[in-house]
């Protein structure tokens, strides 16, 4: 069977550096193969491949980078997460999965909370810890994801297959 294909909001290259830092200080070494990321969409399947490589960089072309704000920590259960408020990217991610209604696995089905994974699959005593030191290193910062990524699923990495950079000048 095909790998499914995934869609992720880039981040900008300094909250990109600084979730990265956290990932390599927090993440199980062994489990971390995968770059700072705010997940769109868990799995397209492989026949949609190329609509998929068509309809990202057409939608990016027409909209402005989508805001977002960094709000504080997200409890992942064994795994602790960095909260955003992305209200344009959750606008633009409606418009895609109208696009592909029908073709959405049931996890793409929900109703998303941006996020940036640093930690995931540890003790749930591992997680809270470094939730609660986070709690007050965490300020609020706000930025603009510059593009979309079309990634493929390779079992621990991905590889990217797209990218579709924001250009147009209408806000979501």
């Amino acid at each position: 069977m095909a790998n499914p294909f995934i869609v992720t909001a880039k981040l900008p290259p300094d909250i990109q550096g600084w979730a990265e830092g956290l990932r390599r200080t927090h993440y199980p070494p062994e489990r971390n193969h995968l770059h700072a990321h705010v997940t769109m969409f868990h799995s397209f399947a492989p026949s949609l491949l190329e609509e998929v490589k068509d309809y990202l960089p057409r939608i990016a072309g027409e909209f402005a980078a989508p805001a977002a704000e960094i709000k504080g920590v997200m409890d992942l259960g064994k795994g602790t997460a960095i909260a955003l408020e992305a209200p344009q990217l959750l606008t633009l991610r409606d418009m895609i999965a109208d696009h592909f209604h029908g073709s959405l696995t049931a996890q793409d089905l929900y109703e998303p909370r941006p996020h940036i994974t640093i930690q995931n699959k540890v003790t749930k005593e591992k997680a809270r810890a470094l939730q609660a030191q986070l709690v007050s290193e965490l300020e609020p910062r706000s930025f603009t994801f510059p593009a979309l990524e079309l990634h493929l699923y390779q079992g621990g990495p991905w590889d990217l297959v797209k990218a579709s950079s924001f250009r147009g000048n209408e806000a979501l």
